[in-house]
């Protein structure tokens, strides 16, 4: 790996870890959200990007899907 490949390595780690961040706020508040309004899909799908944010693990698209669209 030269210096120029791993220079857009480290780029991309710096970039990815805020939209990581995003998807974990946004899934708390719509976990808050799907608790008082009784959506347990909703719930399950909060608590697997949360879960998969604190095992280091990407979350599954449909669950991302689920948690950055509830308020659309």
């Amino acid at each position: 790996m030269n210096s120029m490949s791993s220079h857009f390595v480290a780029r991309d780690r710096l970039t990815a870890a805020p939209a990581d961040k995003s998807a974990v706020d946004t899934a708390w508040l719509v976990l808050e959200a799907a608790l008082d309004l009784g959506d347990e899909l909703a719930v399950a799908a909060c608590r697997r990007v949360i879960d998969a944010s604190l095992t280091g693990a990407s979350p599954a698209p449909d669950d991302l899907h689920v948690v950055l669209d509830y308020f659309r």
